[in-house]
């Protein structure tokens, strides 16, 4: 009778762990989901699946480059990113990847938009900012030692200047822009050697130690330049290393919270494999240096 009294109690210990563990699973799962949103690409993987049409969608109605005046004689110069999809991150063979760049995924961004043709200048960040920050001093230098907020209110404070919605560019808008179509592991392809890297960017073997003028490189097919190299692009995500694995697959932002916010394209310090399309990387919001700057969207109305 004892024998079978512990025997019941054991099955009932046994019950109770199961049935913890279990609750312990779905409130991770909850969690996970409230703070990188709820995942809706069950295909997610290592290698791009389906092939995806290389030509973005294009709306024949909005105009295909775009000119602001910003005044004092300074102009910024967007070019049009039409809506399209594409794979995002790195496949475990490319060169220089890191685990935090996969797994590759599919992603969809649903509206145009237009993007900075060039890193913001410093001759543009002065006309709004009204100082100048940067190490390197030149007009058409990239504008570096900026950070994080300082950029984003940048955004802000032009929305106010000029007619339209400035800010910066998710992380998916920032690879997709970059890539112009291309799975590579640069705009311009594969490159495994880096014997072609030097006529598309500023990095660590040909950048004298500085920042350049923007637009003396090759652009991309979008006619975007220095996507590759000489500064860090700030872009309005919050940082996740795991995020690839949780991320929606149209207009991802990133997760909801974090400590960093996310950095992209390489800079004039790192060498070539810190250049490549699905290079991530993150720092504090408040964090300044001279290799960090950062490009403009703006919202096609």
């Amino acid at each position: 009778m004892i024998e079978s009294a512990r025997s019941t109690s054991r099955r009932f210990d046994l019950w109770k762990i199961l049935t913890s563990l279990l609750t312990l699973y779905l409130t991770l799962s909850i969690l996970l989901s409230v703070a990188f949103g709820v995942p809706d690409n069950p295909n997610q993987g290592d290698v791009p699946g389906e092939p995806i049409p290389t030509e973005p969608q294009k709306d024949p109605n909005t105009p295909k480059e775009k000119t602001i005046d910003m005044g004092n004689g300074v102009i910024m110069e967007f070019i049009l990113i039409p809506a399209g999809e594409f794979y995002m991150g790195s496949p475990s063979t490319e060169k220089g990847r890191e685990n935090y760049e996969g797994p590759v995924h599919r992603v969809k961004i649903s509206r145009p938009f237009y993007m900075c043709k060039y890193e913001v200048t410093q001759q543009q960040y002065y006309v709004v900012a009204k100082y100048k920050p940067s190490r390197f001093k030149q007009e058409g230098r990239p504008v570096e030692n900026v950070s994080w907020d300082q950029a984003d209110r940048f955004c802000r404070e032009l929305s106010k200047m000029n007619d339209g919605s400035y800010r910066l560019p998710t992380e998916a808008e920032w690879e997709y822009a970059c890539r112009g179509g291309s799975q590579d592991m640069f705009y311009f392809g594969d490159d495994p050697t880096y014997s072609q890297i030097e006529q598309y960017a500023w990095y660590s073997e040909n950048s004298d130690s500085a920042t350049h003028p923007v637009g003396e490189k090759k652009p991309n097919s979008f006619g975007l330049y220095d996507m590759h190299g000489n500064v860090w692009e700030w872009c309005g995500d919050w940082y996740a290393a795991n995020y690839y694995r949780h991320s929606k697959t149209v207009d991802p932002h990133g997760p909801y919270n974090g400590k960093s916010r996310v950095l992209r394209g390489g800079g004039w310090f790192r060498s070539a494999r810190y250049c490549r399309s699905a290079c991530r990387s993150s720092c504090e919001p408040v964090y300044i240096r001279n290799n960090v700057g950062f490009r403009v969207v703006l919202e096609v109305e």
